[in-house]
């Protein structure tokens, strides 16, 4: 048995075994907080199941959000969707793009520029944990909202919560990897 059917062996198995034994009212308000993250209650429990603790931070890439060049206007459903969102917003910004100017538009947090793409994978860790650290934010609270191959790259080295695309979060078709 591979190492990937392994785990998902072991997840499939604690799932089942906790599920049962949640009080109805935990799982109210988790359904409750999924929501209030605009997520659907499978991801965000997958997420919460996976990493032992809450989401407190998103971070989202620019190309997530669906801005390619400075001063492109996001897609107001989007902007919709972040104005509503219960939890702190960051910005990761593609290469060429203002990371502070769109960070003021979606009122993030911070805003920084991504690695760029080529990047080694101790250089993108150490980035992303001194980032982290100067955030105050735990890695496995932090969900990565992107779109590339690269950015979920980041995520994993950052030791991030788990990685939804842009599309599936703003959709509402999350399944978080």
């Amino acid at each position: 048995m591979g190492s990937t059917t392994w785990r998902a062996h072991c997840w499939h198995r604690a799932r089942a075994e906790l599920l049962p034994v949640l009080p109805v009212e935990v799982v109210r308000t988790r359904v409750r907080r999924a929501k209030a993250l605009g997520l659907n209650y499978k991801t965000y429990a997958g997420v919460r199941a996976t990493t032992g603790r809450d989401l407190v931070a998103f971070l989202f890439s620019s190309n997530a959000l669906g801005v390619f060049r400075d001063g492109q206007p996001l897609a107001q459903a989007r902007a919709d969707k972040l104005t509503v969102l219960a939890a702190c917003r960051h910005l990761g910004a593609g290469p060429g793009l203002d990371a502070e100017m769109l960070g003021q538009r979606i009122s993030a947090v911070s805003a920084r520029s991504l690695p760029p793409f080529g990047s080694r994978w101790g250089e993108m860790r150490a980035e992303a944990k001194a980032w982290l650290k100067a955030q105050g934010l735990p890695g496995d609270a932090v969900l990565m909202i992107g779109e590339t191959d690269h950015e979920r790259e980041l995520m994993a080295a950052g030791g991030l919560a788990g990685f939804i695309t842009g599309t599936q979060y703003f959709t509402g078709e999350c399944h978080a990897v």
